[in-house]
């Protein structure tokens, strides 16, 4: 008789639980073609269970193929494809077993956020408020671009901290930048040729590919993009990251701004994308001025996140349009529902107003300052020093570290990865390898989800894979 243990049956009812214990013993083998399954009646008074529940068990296992019905006779195993099922028996239990035994010790790939630096005690203090206060408000469905007080306050914050003059109606809040430059590429057409940056930020490469768009990888000098490559690419809208060039960390000098605004009035289909991503995060000295607020001419999308600096997983981004745009994008596109909840939006707009944000950016960048000097100092200071260089750290969560040696940077990467480091090369940010040279053992140092304690263990083995 089938025994299965009902005591912890997790979120599933009575019956689904019956049906995947029936299903797992079948697909393990434990169940084998022909053999004939108890009784509704007597399973159900072995389970203690009613005989309805095992019915509708029956039936789900029926419905899929699992089992088969004789009339007056009873249910029983189906004759299935066993060698199939045990390659995918045996497929599962390798993924299970490789997901389940590798936990990486350091992890410099991730852009996950640590728990101890969200504010859950302040955001949970003022959502019960938000909900306890704008009940109402909270059922109502929000403008195409967002809810109204939530672009205020984000007009009102990039006027005190970015120089940026714009109207709340030029903003527009959606569930990552993902699905915004989505919303962009209909707005301004898929008969555009794009720009991208190379190497740059390959989830916009695959929007554009996804999109089927023409897309033109331009190469960055040291000073970033030019606007001579543009001329010679055709291209007509250009996504650039001026301020912190993600992955190598560049910030474009005032002059080759002026001269990339130039080449963007010369025609009126050409755009520049401003990717501002962790602008806030700047660890020395002032943030560096928006292409956006030196921009006269109305060339310029502004685009933002909140995952950077509240966390990862909080998926609320905005872009702001230039005022001919907003009033297209009026037109055109406001079909589209907003796609953050009305929860989330006043529950920010309320951190925002109250001055929590700019509070809690201020700990986040001493948080981080301490934290990209303890790796650092791990680096620099220890036997690893005389091998390796520094690059673009002051800013953002991540900065370059070449590692001179002339082990190869897959053999590198490979070793390791089997001791517990997870490291990203900037030669996997290049969109084409057709430039002048991809550099090699130069690793992009995301340490935002990397514990400080691990500084010295990551130098260590990194030492000693280099010897």
């Amino acid at each position: 008789m089938l025994t299965y243990n009902f005591s912890n049956i997790g979120s599933d009812s009575l019956y689904e639980f019956l049906y995947k214990c029936i299903k797992g013993d079948i697909m393990q083998g434990k169940l084998h073609a022909g053999e004939k399954l108890p009784s509704k009646r007597n399973l159900a008074k072995n389970l203690g269970i009613s005989v309805i529940t095992v019915e509708n068990a029956y039936s789900q296992l029926s419905a899929e193929g699992y089992i088969y019905s004789v009339p007056k006779s009873g249910f029983y195993i189906a004759e299935l494809d066993t060698e199939s099922l045990k390659k995918k028996k045996d497929t599962y239990k390798q993924t299970e077993q490789k997901e389940t035994n590798f936990s990486p010790i350091a992890d410099f790939t991730s852009n996950q956020t640590e728990s101890s630096v969200f504010p859950f005690t302040t955001w949970s203090k003022i959502m019960r408020e938000v909900m306890n206060e704008d009940q109402a408000k909270m059922m109502l469905n929000p403008p195409c671009g967002g809810i109204q007080a939530l672009r205020q306050n984000i007009a009102s914050y990039l006027k005190e901290f970015r120089g940026m003059e714009v109207r709340p109606d030029q903003i527009i809040i959606g569930a990552g930048t993902e699905y915004l430059y989505g919303l962009l590429i209909q707005l301004l057409g898929t008969d555009r040729i794009y720009g991208i940056e190379n190497p740059g930020y390959r989830k916009v490469a695959k929007v554009c590919e996804s999109m089927r768009v023409t897309v033109r990888y331009i190469e960055m000098d040291e000073q970033g993009v030019n606007a001579t490559s543009l001329e010679e690419n055709g291209v007509e809208v250009m996504h650039l990251s001026p301020t912190h060039h993600f992955p190598t960390g560049i910030v474009m000098p005032i002059s080759r701004r002026y001269e990339l605004l130039g080449w963007a009035t010369k025609d009126a289909n050409r755009y520049i994308i401003e990717d501002d991503y962790d602008s806030e995060l700047r660890l020395r000295g002032k943030p560096i001025p928006t292409l956006q607020s030196i921009d006269v001419s109305d060339k310029v999308i502004y685009m933002n996140t909140f995952s950077k600096t509240l966390c990862s997983t909080v998926r609320i981004s905005y872009m702001v349009l230039p005022e001919q745009l907003a009033e297209r994008y009026k037109q055109e596109l406001s079909f589209y529902s907003c796609t953050v909840s009305n929860f989330e939006q006043y529950t920010l707009s309320a951190f925002i107003e109250l001055g929590y944000f700019e509070k809690h950016i201020n700990r986040l960048r001493t948080h981080y300052q301490k934290k990209r000097n303890v790796f650092l100092d791990a680096f620099l200071k220890g036997p690893l020093g005389p091998y390796v260089t520094i690059r673009e750290e002051d800013a953002g969560v991540h900065f370059l570290m070449k590692i001179n040696t002339q082990i190869k940077e897959e053999f590198l990467l490979e070793q390791a990865s089997e001791k517990g480091i997870r490291l990203v090369p900037l030669s996997a940010f290049y969109h084409t390898k057709e430039v002048a040279a991809v550099p090699r053992n130069t690793y992009v140092m995301n340490y935002s989800f990397v514990d400080s304690e691990k500084a010295e263990y990551v130098a260590k083995t990194l030492y000693e894979i280099i010897h």
